[in-house]
């Protein structure tokens, strides 16, 4: 049970949802936006997360929307894990929400919730980080589009009164072959070790990663060492590790050190997987 009161909202444009966070603001009021509600319900119920109302974006067509149009796969901020991995538009992005807690509680875990959450992992933005997506935010002022990789510094950077609308993807990056792994520590269903996905566009490694740091990592830098022709695999895959962009996490479930060896052999498998497709 939440120890609070709360205030519910469930507007039906993004317009007043807007609105809404604004009036609760100039009352004095702290507001949140809210999707699946997964992890405000369990932070809120160990005194970890507090609101005095929360305004429930499911009611937005906008944030449902889930469909083809001009080239290009949109899916709504509201979508659940569930949905997409049933419809399994964009199989590496399906892979990866698959394996992000239970399937019962992947009906309730919508992508914004994923994406905008708390928990560090945020394993359904590796997908979108190599398909170089974009993404709509509704804010005061105006409503954009702005691709993914701009937006994101360790994770994504939207101001509280801004709106997470849509994910849009290209649709040449759908049918890519590609790569998805999940190492943890006991249970198949767990925080990772390390998550990796990975594309092979036309011969060239696209590479991202959860669990290495205490955010997601894609490294373009990374990913020239593991596409540089001029030195064996062994050498890039010990460079790649060796110019990791953070620090690398060293927690209960694993050492950085073990990390940086489960990392290896996860990387050499990948050159074998990508080999073979050619």
């Amino acid at each position: 049970m939440i120890p609070f009161d709360f205030e519910y909202y469930k507007p039906t444009t993004t317009e007043e949802a807007i609105e809404l966070f604004n009036n609760l603001i100039s009352l004095g009021k702290k507001p949140i936006y809210y999707g699946g509600g997964t992890e405000f319900i369990s932070m809120a119920r160990m005194f970890n997360r507090y609101a005095d109302a929360v305004i429930d974006i499911k009611g937005i067509p906008e944030c449902n929307i889930f469909e083809f149009k001009n080239g290009s796969l949109i899916i709504g901020s509201a979508v659940t894990l569930t949905n997409i991995a049933e419809n399994n538009y964009f199989p590496l992005l399906s892979l990866a929400v698959k394996r992000i807690a239970d399937h019962t509680i992947q009906d309730k875990i919508t992508l914004g919730g994923n994406l905008l959450g708390t928990i560090i992992y945020k394993e359904a933005i590796l997908p979108l980080l190599l398909s170089n997506s974009r993404v709509v935010i509704q804010g005061n002022v105006c409503k954009k589009t702005v691709q993914i990789m701009d937006l994101f510094d360790k994770k994504l950077q939207l101001s509280e009164d801004e709106i997470l609308v849509q994910v849009i993807i290209d649709k040449r990056f759908l049918s890519l072959p590609y790569s998805h792994v999940k190492r943890t520590k006991n249970e198949k269903i767990d925080y990772p070790l390390i998550t990796m996905s990975a594309l092979n566009d036309n011969g060239k490694v696209l590479v991202a990663f959860s669990g290495l740091c205490e955010y997601p990592v894609r490294s373009l830098e990374i990913e020239t060492i593991l596409n540089d022709t001029s030195i064996s695999r062994d050498e890039k895959i010990k460079k790649s590790i060796e110019n990791i962009p953070g620090k690398i996490l060293n927690d209960i479930s694993g050492s950085s050190e073990y990390r940086k060896f489960i990392l290896y052999d996860m990387l050499s498998e990948l050159f074998d997987k990508f080999e073979e497709v050619g």
